[in-house]
């Protein structure tokens, strides 16, 4: 099913090692509005989608997401990399340090790990999408605000891709949405 290639969807680049937008940033790894979250959130609602087209556009975006996943969990890495033990516990890192030392872990701005009550599937196709066109503006907000704390035009560059394909998939789904509701209203002749 899966098809990978050893390069990430869009560059992830740091102009220079900043601890704090590290913390900041991985909020989109681990938080309730992140990559692993959503990721998560389409590839389980899927199955409950009524057409195959819905079941696609799910599936694809889920699958998109966990490229998000990756391209976060690189920034973060190259954010991290060479901070020596003083600055991690001056960037307030002290905590995750003890825990995990520079490895990735799931958790948000604030160091609370993710939990599965950050997702939704109802079993509802019309309430599960208007679930994921607010996770996506909810990204979209987030991924705005990251850019807003850095200062770094490379990082910049890499967050406005990100932040623009939520609003892609906020469309996308709203277009299935329409898709799911013509379908639940047409008539069903046997």
């Amino acid at each position: 099913m899966w098809v990978y290639e050893k390069k990430l969807q869009y560059p992830a680049k740091v102009g220079r090692a900043n601890l704090q937008m590290a913390k900041y940033l991985i909020t989109q790894y681990g938080g309730p509005d992140g990559e692993l979250a959503a990721a998560l959130r389409y590839l389980t609602q899927r199955y409950n989608m009524p057409t195959p087209q819905a079941k696609g556009i799910l599936t694809d975006i889920g699958t998109e997401e966990m490229a998000h996943l990756e391209i976060i969990a690189t920034l973060v890495f190259k954010l991290m990399e060479r901070a020596t033990v003083d600055e991690i516990k001056r960037a307030g890192l002290g905590g995750y340090y003890a825990d995990h030392d520079k490895s990735l872990f799931y958790v948000n701005g604030d160091g609370v790990p993710w939990t599965a009550a950050y997702i939704q599937a109802k079993g509802d196709p019309v309430a599960d999408l208007h679930e994921d066109m607010a996770a996506e503006e909810k990204a979209r907000a987030t991924y705005q605000w990251l850019i807003d704390l850095s200062d770094d035009p490379d990082l910049n560059d890499t967050l406005k891709f990100l932040r623009e394909r939520e609003i892609v998939h906020f469309q996308r789904f709203g277009e299935t949405l329409q898709i799911v509701q013509e379908y639940i209203d047409c008539k069903k002749v046997y």
